[in-house]
């Protein structure tokens, strides 16, 4: 069989294969993973052959990958860090074209929080019925009785979900969710709550995880650089890594919200010391709120 010329590869179209197996690509990968580069990009091809991303935009495969290296995150469903699921994203002409979403996982938001060294505990919990025993309309206070007997609390319902931290001031947090106050949330945010294949339906528990996760990081936590990265790239398709060009495919038709602004979920107020202060930069006031 004779060997293919340039014209004839220039015209077979672009695989997520053929576009990892560039020079170019491998070694832009090598310098953000170094010796991890190969099992890495292995993994994202595992990915992409997966039934439901086939045939997905490589491009779009390629800047989730990406930003999944930049982040430092696995992309491995079974470890729960970040995810690469399918979109169908409309376009301009009234067509559908099959695009790749990336998604953090509630682990992959624990890992960005150790890694800044300020945070002594971190963690996330689902809440069964009865364990939720006071609620403080006024202080937002909550009291919780855990179920001990793992056997009999895995025979309750789940009513709730809560995320808990502290950091090395003492300072922690606490933000609890009812399972219904997910739901709307997840129905309101998320173009992808009702696809049969998005981690809504596949693994809610650990959608619910992540939510309340995501919503007390970012609204009460001190945000490193990689950690704001993380909040804004986080269930958008990624249009260009290196700049942060993003869409956001789980937002409203009209607009994406902002994830750092306040919603309605309720807050545990634990605070036992003054939460850290940023650098304050020359000529600059602080608006004083807690990132």
């Amino acid at each position: 069989m004779e060997p293919e010329t340039k014209t004839e590869m220039a015209q077979q179209p672009l695989t997520t294969k053929s576009l990892f197996a560039k020079e170019d690509v491998r070694k832009k990968f090598e310098e953000m993973l170094g010796k991890r580069a190969p099992q890495f990009i292995t993994s994202v091809l595992q990915i992409a052959a997966s039934t439901h991303l086939q045939g997905a935009d490589p491009m779009s495969i390629y800047n989730a990958a990406a930003m999944a290296a930049t982040l430092d995150l696995p992309l491995n469903a079974s470890l729960g860090f970040a995810y690469i699921v399918p979109y169908n994203e409309k376009q301009k002409d009234g067509t559908y074209k099959k695009v790749a979403q990336f998604q953090i996982g509630n682990k992959g938001y624990k890992q960005l929080a150790l890694r800044t060294g300020q945070f002594t505990a971190i963690t996330a919990s689902d809440v069964r019925e009865g364990e939720l025993k006071n609620y403080d309309r006024l202080t937002g206070k909550m009291t919780f009785e855990w179920i001990q007997d793992e056997t009999e609390r895995l025979k309750k319902k789940i009513v709730g979900y809560v995320s808990y931290f502290e950091l090395i001031n003492g300072y922690s947090q606490s933000l609890y969710m009812s399972v219904e106050k997910i739901q709307q949330h997840g129905s309101r945010y998320s173009k992808s709550f009702d696809n049969q294949y998005g981690l809504w339906k596949t693994d809610f528990d650990a959608m619910c995880l992540k939510t309340v996760m995501k919503q007390n990081l970012s609204k009460n936590a001190p945000l490193s650089i990689e950690m704001r990265t993380a909040v804004h790239v986080d269930q958008s398709v990624i249009k260009n890594a290196e700049t942060e060009d993003v869409d956001y495919v789980d937002a409203t038709e009209k607009e994406k919200p902002n994830p750092l602004l306040e919603t309605p979920e309720e807050k545990i107020e634990v605070k036992t010391s003054e939460a850290p202060k940023e650098p304050e930069e020359k000529g600059k006031k602080k608006d004083g709120k807690l990132f």
